[in-house]
């Protein structure tokens, strides 16, 4: 696990330096808007159709037995962000899911594996996506500009050409296309220990792009309250860490054999992924591959369950924390909502900018 770890150490090592020389000032309660991001790949190691839609229907049959046992301070379900591989297109299984966003349990968002792409064939690939997904009302549009909107994660955490051999994109200048077609925000990282994971971590920024250089996303500007920017891809970073309890990284992957513990439910909180001046709030972003029947076990299982319910008992007491699950689209809304000036609880501004289709 400490492959490639020179990419972003040095970052961690300034940011717990700062929190120690640095302590922020702010008054409980502090708000905890927790959001689960899915690389949903029902095609995983080269699934036939019948494999895929096993895996789809699981999904469908078993995550509202243990997410309806949940809610957060407002009422809200736990809700699954699935990001769906538009090279895989398959009718069936949006329809599947489309019953999980009915319930208030789920939203779709795209994912995409490329390779040896242009700008223009970036372009075609993410707008027949698009195309596809509207046919199911899914993906949402952008209130002020009726823009259709969706949120991105890279197949194999390449974004904007980020692999040293090139592989898995080839645009350098990717975060840009990806914000032209609609794309509002980028959840791909962490990607620790792969070459491609960032300098910049534990941030909420925005890339600042690059059409000669890859990995523009290294760096960019922190998202700040009162500053709006409105030309640039924003990124929302997981937390990533080094668990000491452990020995091992801590890079918000929930895994079969990496299963959501206290230990690491607490090391997320303690990074505080925050709004620049606005520490009470904590975003939580995890992700996983869900599709993946050892994963599964874990995320359609006991351990899922557990998570929530450590969540709800020592993050919501209403006085020190206040607990929020949101949807990828949600999480970028509070977060717009902020940077604009708003003030109030962020619930309230779970569709602030981008509203669904459905």
């Amino acid at each position: 696990m400490i492959k490639n770890i020179h990419n972003w150490i040095f970052s961690y090592i300034k940011q717990e330096i700062n929190r120690f020389l640095i302590k922020q000032k702010y008054d409980p309660p502090i708000h905890i808007i927790f959001c689960f991001v899915d690389h949903f790949e029902p095609d995983w190691n080269f699934a036939d159709k019948d494999i895929q839609s096993k895996r789809v229907k699981r999904w469908v049959t078993d995550y509202p037995n243990i997410a309806t046992k949940h809610k957060d301070s407002e009422g809200h379900y736990p809700k699954h962000t699935f990001f769906y591989p538009i090279e895989c297109y398959t009718k069936d299984h949006l329809e599947l899911l489309l019953e999980l966003y009915k319930q208030g349990l789920g939203e779709v968002e795209i994912h995409l594996h490329h390779d040896n792409d242009t700008d223009e064939s970036l372009r075609k690939k993410l707008e027949a996506g698009k195309k596809n997904f509207l046919k199911h009302g899914l993906l949402s549009k952008n209130k002020k500009t009726d823009q259709i909107s969706y949120g991105f994660i890279h197949g194999n955490w390449a974004l904007n050409n980020s692999r040293k051999d090139g592989k898995w994109c080839g645009v350098n200048n990717e975060s840009q296309i990806l914000f032209e077609t609609g794309c509002y925000a980028d959840f791909t990282f962490p990607s620790a220990p792969s070459e491609t994971q960032p300098k910049k971590i534990n941030s909420i920024y925005y890339d600042k792009g690059s059409k000669l250089n890859s990995k523009s996303h290294n760096s960019g500007s922190d998202v700040k309250i009162g500053k709006i920017i409105s030309d640039k891809l924003m990124i929302i970073n997981g937390p990533l860490a080094l668990n000491f309890k452990k020995l091992k990284i801590e890079n918000s992957d929930i895994t079969g054999n990496n299963p959501p513990t206290t230990d690491r439910i607490d090391l997320w909180i303690q990074q505080h992924i925050s709004i620049h001046n606005k520490p009470d709030c904590i975003f939580v972003k995890i992700h996983t591959h869900g599709a993946k029947e050892n994963n599964m076990e874990v995320l359609l299982g006991e351990p899922m369950d557990k998570m929530f319910s450590y969540f709800e008992s020592n993050y919501n007491d209403g006085k020190k924390y206040i607990l929020h699950y949101v949807s990828a689209r949600e999480m970028y809304n509070i977060i717009k909502a902020f940077e604009a000036g708003e003030k109030g609880i962020p619930g309230e501004y779970r569709d602030y900018l981008l509203i669904p289709l459905y």
